[in-house]
């Protein structure tokens, strides 16, 4: 019989890697987050001519659809001509029509950044000058309507479906393998594998409409579901779908063949094969997410999409495994109840995977957040923060039930077996009170029975049958049916309450659990929200200003923040030119070069021109010293006439990677 049943579990491991690897070889890279560091013209910018073209840079790059750039004159009609495109890099363009009038023109853009979410927002610039009248655009996105809240419902979804699936399957496997063929459990895994599904279904027709539109009667749109499926996320989801084909492989062998295994070498066997097969199922469900959010962009991205699974495995087996022992408790027969030594099992895994939680947990905050103040200032540290209590309350309560788990004793303990002798001789009683009810046709059977037994006297003694034989009529008989369920379901609640250590562990379990519930909201807001990292280097690279105060002798400063990226290593940063007084004459600049988290670093070269265009006055060179690590410095620089001065920045970082950036401010 040992040789039969390895071929099935090679068979059932093979196709459950084969699946795996499915998924994994469809995994590719990614670049970050995207948030809009700068545009041409710039916002709230007055130009004296309309411009040919309007540029938007993002922090990365993002991926574009006809739609995504679009710019509206004062009236609300659209004066971009063409589809947008990558200028360079990060910058993308949208061409517009000749001869625009002066006015305020409005800039709306929405993309999608390379960790699948959507990116929206809006701004101005006049030509000419400002204009009475200018279109109002908010930056709400797709993901802000009904579409963005189903999308954002149907993520919540698949997260728990996975929690329950997989953390479920361990938890029987793992700790309580009689849980097997206890019919409360296997509907409680199968329902996660079901809400798992349905909701990566939902999210794929979703999808489109989600970074597009937002309108409801897109999602059926076949042309968005197929420009969907080429996609990262498109392929995540896709994946994901042929991996829970293979999940469902998994739990019939698990509740089928798992179960009606008697032999101890075959059951042997056939848990090595499951628990091989499970780990890997499990790993790719969770390396779908990995590979198409937060953890498959920025930096170390490679070390970051492993992290991410392992941290998702843990979660899965913490609150997965604490869903099934709180249905286990709550429904498991009264005769058969989830045994002490699998609690404590359980509580051996819960403990590892805090562990783990912790230690992925803080490798990812903290490439997410990338400094102290992100925890408080921006949205995701604050959200972070709320999940941090979360996690610390649920295992403050996870050792109360902790300490319930090492009250259980092995054997069924005295009050359960004096509550099963008092249960079966109220049964005994309560058939004979049945039948003399029948028989003497008063149809109120008191004695000093359970409640729960009038019931079945007081029906039987319509048609003057005893509880247990069976009536002619079959709609009686499905009566008789359900009463007796709900008798028997009763009993079993006596019996499982009999114990005041399980019952206490019981309620502790609930508590858990609620709190987890509210964990997973949170940690879904997290997911769809830009990394605090990500969004203070936006504030830094958008905060650039120009600060002059009038001439009248005092001194003026101005200061210029440019971002800048040459493509190569450690190409991205952001450089400052500050210009003292900014004004005629003689000037003293420093230019400051640093990292996009507010390092300092040095590089090969840091040139700066100045050009007044509208006096054909410049390029005027300046090439700094270098004064210490990421600082340079010119005295004497000249300035000769007040006007509207572009400020060309060249900064070199390697031998061939070398890039110019440029800002325009008022000097003089």
């Amino acid at each position: 019989m040992t040789q039969t049943i390895a071929p099935r579990v090679r068979t059932v491991v093979l196709l459950l890697l084969a699946a795996a690897c499915a998924l994994l070889a469809g995994a590719g890279p990614a670049s970050a987050h995207a948030a809009l560091t700068g545009s041409d013209p710039a916002q709230g910018a007055v130009v004296d001519k309309a411009p040919a073209r309007v540029s938007l840079t993002f922090s990365e790059q993002v991926a574009l659809s006809a739609g995504s750039l679009r710019v509206l004159d004062p009236e609300g009609k659209r004066v971009d001509a063409g589809e947008p495109s990558g200028v360079s890099g990060t910058t993308y363009a949208v061409r517009l029509h000749s001869g625009l009038p002066d006015g305020t023109y409005t800039v709306a853009y929405q993309v999608v950044s390379a960790d699948s979410h959507p990116v929206a927002g809006a701004y101005t610039f006049s030509v000419g000058a400002p204009s009475k009248t200018s279109v109002s655009v908010s930056g709400q996105g797709a993901d802000d309507g009904v579409v963005g809240w189903l999308y954002g419902f149907g993520r919540y979804v698949s997260y728990a479906g996975f929690i329950v699936l997989a953390g479920g399957a361990a938890f029987v496997l793992a700790c309580w393998p009689r849980g097997t063929g206890v019919r409360p459990v296997q509907r409680f895994v199968v329902s996660g594998w079901l809400a798992l599904t349905a909701a990566t279904l939902a999210l794929l027709l979703l999808r489109g409409s989600f970074t597009g539109s937002g309108k409801v009667a897109d999602v059926f749109d076949l042309s968005l579901l197929g420009q969907v499926l080429q996609t990262k996320t498109g392929a995540a989801l896709v994946s994901r779908l042929l991996l829970l084909a293979a999940a469902a492989l998994f739990i019939a062998v698990l509740f089928g063949a798992y179960d009606k295994r008697e032999d101890p070498q075959e059951k042997r066997d056939l848990t090595f094969g499951l628990a091989i097969g499970g780990v890997v199922v499990a790993a790719g469900l969770a390396a779908s997410w990995a590979m198409s959010e937060h953890a498959s962009v920025g930096l170390q991205a490679g070390i970051a999409m492993p992290v991410d699974v392992l941290h998702l495995l843990a979660v899965a087996a913490w609150l997965g495994g604490l869903g099934t022992l709180l249905v286990a408790l709550y429904r498991a027969p009264a005769d058969a109840p989830v045994d002490a030594s699998a609690v404590r099992r359980f509580s051996r895994v819960a403990f590892g995977s805090v562990l783990a939680l912790i230690a992925t947990g803080t490798c990812q905050s903290w490439r997410q957040l990338g400094s102290w103040s992100a925890f408080t200032d921006t949205r995701y540290g604050q959200l972070l923060l709320a999940k941090i209590a979360l996690v610390a309350v649920l295992v403050g309560v996870a050792w109360i039930s902790r300490r319930w788990t090492g009250r259980l004793a092995e054997t069924v303990p005295a009050p359960v077996e004096r509550e099963k002798a008092r249960v079966g001789a109220q049964a005994d009683v309560s058939g004979e009170a049945a039948g003399s009810a029948g028989s003497d046709g008063t149809g109120h059977a008191q004695t000093a029975t359970a409640a729960e037994a009038d019931a079945v006297s007081d029906t039987d003694t319509d048609s003057g049958e005893r509880p247990d034989a069976e009536p002619a009529d079959p709609e009686r008989a499905a009566q008789l049916a359900r009463q007796r369920a709900a008798l028997d379901a009763a009993r079993q609640k006596r019996l499982r309450d009999a114990d005041p250590n399980r019952f206490g562990l019981r309620r502790s379990v609930l508590a858990e659990a609620g709190i987890a519930v509210v964990l997973l909201a949170v940690t879904t807001v997290l997911t769809q929200t830009e990394p605090g990292r990500t969004e203070e280097e936006a504030k830094a690279a958008t905060s650039s200003s120009v600060s002059t105060s009038p001439d009248t002798g005092a001194s003026g400063a101005l200061t210029l923040n440019m971002p800048f990226d040459t493509g190569g290593q450690d190409g991205k940063g952001i450089v400052t030119v500050d210009l003292d007084p900014a004004r005629v004459g003689d000037n003293e600049m420093h230019v400051y070069v640093e990292r996009p988290d507010g390092r300092a670093f040095d590089i090969p070269e840091v040139k700066v021109d100045f050009t007044l265009k509208a006096k054909d006055i410049g390029p005027l060179p300046v090439v700094p010293d270098h004064l210490a690590t990421g600082h340079w410095s010119a005295n004497g620089v000249q300035i000769p006439m007040a006007g509207d001065w572009k400020v060309d920045v060249t900064v070199r970082t390697s031998d061939i990677d070398e890039v110019t950036v440029s800002k325009n401010a008022q000097i003089g």
